[in-house]
């Protein structure tokens, strides 16, 4: 866990964080992060290792817990959403489970946007539901007052996309905060795909973010990893009876209350003395290095992707085999408006659409790719493509399919940080091929 004390880069653009924050080398230090890869710390007494064990003193001692090449990227994460406290995890599945079950329990209830990664929408409907915590999936686009109907009593949380994988759906920030925090309950926003370059969703009302630092945070298909940051503005003790494992005394602590004791910090730090003690879900040292290296490049590469997206999305919105194109970035797009409100730099350098001809055809368009890979992942720097009605969301019915926003023909296409006119050339050849008669 790392709080973000470092106020001198709060004063400094996201270019200058991407680089500097986080890791500020004394001395004779080396200018590059280190990449600490033990899992012990030594300590001249007893008690100074005591005082760490019950929370009295900041400091290493088992890196289950917390590693200082772990920690300086979570502060540079931190401080790029604009928050106080941040902890990195293994992946970002593991970034979602925590951030929602550091505050849930058995016969508690989320509500979720229903247009989400098909992971995540499974860990909520199938793997937390086998735990006692209850889930309802609502349409993003409700009216407020229809979103309402889904809160209930026993609702802790509620949680969206800022752009939804793979649907490209742009949430309603506002929205979602206020629906959240009418019923005193906080919002947490996956914030992967725009990343904190293009959307601050801690300015818009979400309490806490999560990422999967795999994606454009680690840009190479070097690292699995995720990422929690908390703003530090949810009143936890103003809402004392719903979040009572932030408010009362955890007794496998000495009786500490986390929200009083750690203020602002008392979430992350929750989740990692309680959650990654016993889930031990723990970033490897050096995939901290690897996505620390990526995130010294994240605002170029955003940039980048932003505009081959673009200019890919426009060309096939004139192709006659496209039956339908989604990007946000796009004038005319349905979340255009939308995108222009949260995201006035870009969205993603992801377009999803589908090909007249159907589910063959597209599958024939990628198999006929040749710079496209197709692959398990998206948002890298390379262009990959991907179907996942067959792949990531196979494990959903039809039904669940629709109301996740993924068609059977959809097509998930990242457009990667190549020359345009290439990846063009390449879209372009690969549908000659499917669509010839």
């Amino acid at each position: 866990m790392q709080q973000c004390t470092d106020r001198r880069m709060n004063n400094f653009k996201d270019a200058t964080n991407c680089l500097h924050a986080g890791y500020e080398p004394k001395k004779g230090e080396p200018r590059m992060l280190p990449i600490i890869q033990s899992t012990t710390f030594k300590y001249d007494d007893s008690d100074q290792m005591g005082r760490l064990f019950d929370l009295e003193e900041d400091g290493y001692f088992y890196s289950r817990l917390a590693n200082p090449t772990a920690d300086a990227v979570a502060a540079k994460i931190c401080a790029l959403e604009g928050g106080v406290a941040a902890m990195l995890t293994s992946s970002g599945q593991a970034a979602n489970f925590f951030a929602m079950f550091n505050i849930c329990n058995a016969g508690d209830h989320i509500v979720s946007a229903a247009t989400i990664y098909g992971g995540t929408s499974n860990l909520l409907t199938v793997t937390m539901k086998k735990m006692g915590i209850d889930v309802t999936l609502v349409d993003p686009d409700a009216s407020y007052e229809e979103l309402c109907k889904a809160m209930r009593p026993n609702t802790k949380l509620v949680f969206g996309e800022t752009i939804s994988n793979p649907s490209l759906v742009v949430l309603d920030i506002e929205k979602f905060a206020k629906l959240a925090h009418d019923h005193g309950v906080p919002l947490i926003v996956d914030n992967t795909f725009a990343t904190p370059i293009n959307c601050k969703p801690f300015q818009f009302g979400a309490d806490i973010v999560t990422h999967s630092t795999t994606k454009y945070m680690d840009g190479h298909a070097a690292q699995v990893g995720g990422a929690i940051v908390d703003s530090g503005n949810f009143d936890w003790m103003a809402h004392g009876d719903k979040f009572p494992g932030m408010t009362t005394p955890d007794e496998s602590y000495h009786g500490i209350v986390y929200a009083e004791k750690f203020g602002k910090a008392g979430y992350i730090t929750k989740a990692t003395a309680q959650l990654m003690r016993d889930l031990g879900s723990t970033p490897a040292p050096m995939n901290a290095f690897l996505l620390n290296m990526g995130l010294e490049s994240l605002p170029l590469r955003m940039a980048a992707h932003c505009s081959n997206a673009l200019k890919v999305a426009q060309y096939l919105k004139n192709n006659e085999h496209v039956a339908w194109i989604s990007y946000p970035g796009l004038e005319g797009d349905k979340y255009y408006e939308t995108a222009q409100k949260y995201m006035p730099k870009g969205t993603c350098g992801v377009v999803v659409f589908g090909l007249k001809g159907g589910r063959e055809t597209c599958i024939k368009f990628m198999d006929n790719l040749k710079l496209g890979s197709i692959v398990t992942h998206v948002a890298d720097a390379k262009t990959c493509v991907l179907h996942p009605a067959s792949h990531t969301h196979r494990q959903l019915n039809d039904e669940q399919l629709v109301e996740a926003g993924v068609s059977p023909d959809l097509i998930r296409f990242s457009v990667g940080i190549e020359d345009a006119g290439d990846i063009i050339a390449d879209i372009e050849q690969a549908l000659a091929i499917a669509t010839a008669e």
